[in-house]
């Protein structure tokens, strides 16, 4: 009988590219229980899932493991594994490639997580303009979670650390359960109404089932109606709820809820004396300024001011007059020389003219002398007028009977014309 005789590698290779076409070997989820699970140091993770009847060996490579695990995984944990069967052809044997590892029960949890969440979006209970801004100073923090547990002495610690005087008033409510729902909706309805600055509403870490009440519809209504703002901070910081997505403001972490809620008073008393300072150093500068502008306006005043003006005319007026007198003094002196000058001359002139005056007098006196009718009656020659006084030197000025005066030398002869004779001119 003829037959083909294969090597163990095509016989491997074959079996691979079987599990290869399977359709239902490509991705497929097992659940079982973990057992020799061994993290490795590249940071693959290899483990058996096993049942009560068998068992398969899996490996999640270190690719895989940032968005395909959540959570810390050790034997006897019950998971889901979701990932391709394939044959390992080197050993001859199968595995589960794990993409992703939940525990068991949250695959069909995270499905209803999944539609509620948008159904709630679509519903635009996410929307930002909905959320309201946390309180830069709360002085009285509302708190919905477990009264026992690490959230809340995390939330204490920090809060009083961080402000000393705020008032911290818990609502201690079950976050675990199936009474957590009523419970969660009571604390935030009852802070709501007391009027608080600020809510904060969580609890610790932990599995998909320990978190799911802060995933429920109630939960998330009674959010989405509170009138105060509200931190929301379920589980650690790669947990994410329901509330987280409807609250105001999401904190990773319940301590990181405090930090944001609560302010710094170190911080603010920093800050205060800084502003402090720096009004200070304004005051005194406007005060400096201020001054600068009172002393130059004083100043102003002074050079300004009616007596100030008044004094300054008046040393200005005494100025003027001792320039005035002075000047009044240097023209007396001028005009005095001047006048003393002309005085001189006009002496000098005076006797000149004078002297010439006096000898033309003594002229004029010979020639009036010489001319003297007085002079000339003495020498025997008589003055002859008529009773107007009007000098007779002609016969033609008188007439028979005209009364005539003769001047003489000793006196005055009165006569009558009897008769006028004309005689010819000798030359």
């Amino acid at each position: 009988m003829n037959h083909n005789i294969y090597s163990v590698g095509q016989v491997n290779a074959y079996i691979r590219n079987m599990f290869a076409q399977d359709f239902a070997l490509r991705m497929i989820s097992v659940k079982g229980e973990i057992s020799n699970c061994k993290y490795h140091r590249s940071g693959h993770i290899y483990f058996t899932l096993k049942d009560a009847q068998s068992a398969i060996s899996c490996v999640m490579f270190s690719g895989d493991r940032r968005g395909g695990l959540g959570f810390l995984m050790k034997d006897g944990d019950r998971v889901v594994v979701t990932g391709p069967v394939e044959v390992y052809t080197r050993d001859g044997k199968y595995q589960l490639y794990a993409k992703k590892i939940e525990l068991e029960g949250a695959g069909l949890l995270y499905e209803q997580f999944l539609k509620l969440k948008q159904e709630l979006e679509d519903m635009g209970m996410f929307a930002p303009e909905y959320k309201r801004p946390i309180p830069k100073y709360v002085r009285t923090l509302g708190i919905v979670t477990a009264p026992t547990g690490a959230a809340i002495q995390d939330i204490r610690n920090i809060s009083l650390r961080r402000n000393p005087y705020i008032q911290l008033i818990l609502y201690p409510a079950l976050v675990q359960g199936e009474d957590a729902v009523p419970s969660i909706v009571r604390g935030i309805e009852t802070l709501d109404r007391l009027g608080v600055d600020c809510i904060i509403v969580g609890r610790g870490g932990g599995s998909i089932e320990d978190l799911w009440a802060f995933n429920e519809r109630e939960v998330a209504r009674a959010v989405f109606d509170c009138q105060t703002p509200i931190i929301s901070a379920v589980g650690h910081e790669t947990d994410t709820t329901i509330t987280d997505y409807v609250a105001d403001l999401r904190a990773p972490t319940p301590s990181a809820a405090a930090e944001l809620a609560v302010a710094d008073v170190r911080e603010i008393l920093h800050r205060m004396e800084m502003y402090r300072g720096r009004m200070l150093t304004g005051m005194e500068r406007s005060i400096s300024a201020a001054r600068d502008r009172l002393e130059a306006d004083r100043a102003k005043v002074r050079y300004l001011s009616p007596a100030n003006q008044l004094r300054e005319k008046k040393q200005r007026l005494a100025d003027l007059e001792d320039r005035l007198a002075e000047r009044q003094e240097r023209i007396l002196i001028e005009t005095k020389r001047r006048w003393n000058d002309q005085l001189h001359l006009l002496r000098e002139r005076s006797a000149q003219i004078t002297a010439e005056r006096r000898h033309r007098l003594e002229l004029l006196i010979r020639q009036l002398d010489g001319l003297s009718p007085i002079r000339k009656l003495n020498q025997g020659y008589s003055y002859a007028e008529d009773e107007s006084g009007r000098n007779i030197f002609s016969v033609d000025q008188v007439r028979p009977g005209d009364e005539l005066l003769l001047s003489v030398t000793d006196g005055v002869i009165r006569s009558n014309v009897t008769d006028t004779r004309k005689r010819r001119r000798e030359i």
